[in-house]
């Protein structure tokens, strides 16, 4: 499946002009008292590269991945497949949407999904008379 199949998928009319073979991450996500966090294994992207976008209730994360060979290499074998990221969550109402934090280290992105306050948990005490 190419970037501009998924762009139209996600996206409605939008296509990017970009092709290639595009690959999904592999995701880990933890629900935590105050945040969910999404670890995305997107090795050999760059951090400054990399596209995060939220908007009505969908994260998308695209990684563009540079080739490591001149586009006319002739190889002998090739079993690495080099491709793009991207992926796309529907996203609840509970996340803060305006304290979103990303960090990329060893090839992965690690994303930060603060809860809205009224989504903590929280202790409520109870008063004996």
């Amino acid at each position: 499946m190419t970037e501009a199949t998924l762009q139209k998928e996600a996206h409605g009319d939008v296509e990017t002009t970009r092709t290639g073979q595009v690959y999904r991450p592999n995701v880990d996500i933890l629900e935590r008292p105050d945040e969910l966090l999404l670890a995305a294994d997107m090795p050999g992207t760059r951090g400054e590269a990399i596209d995060i976008h939220f908007e009505d209730g969908e994260l998308t994360i695209r990684g563009p991945v540079a080739a490591r060979q001149p586009a006319d290499t002739n190889y002998l074998l090739s079993e690495y497949g080099v491709g793009d990221f991207y992926r796309t969550f529907r996203v609840s109402e509970q996340i803060d949407a305006s304290r979103i934090a990303a960090e990329y280290a060893d090839g992965v992105l690690t994303l930060h999904l603060p809860k809205v306050e009224a989504a903590k948990p929280r202790k409520i005490t109870v008063h004996s008379k």
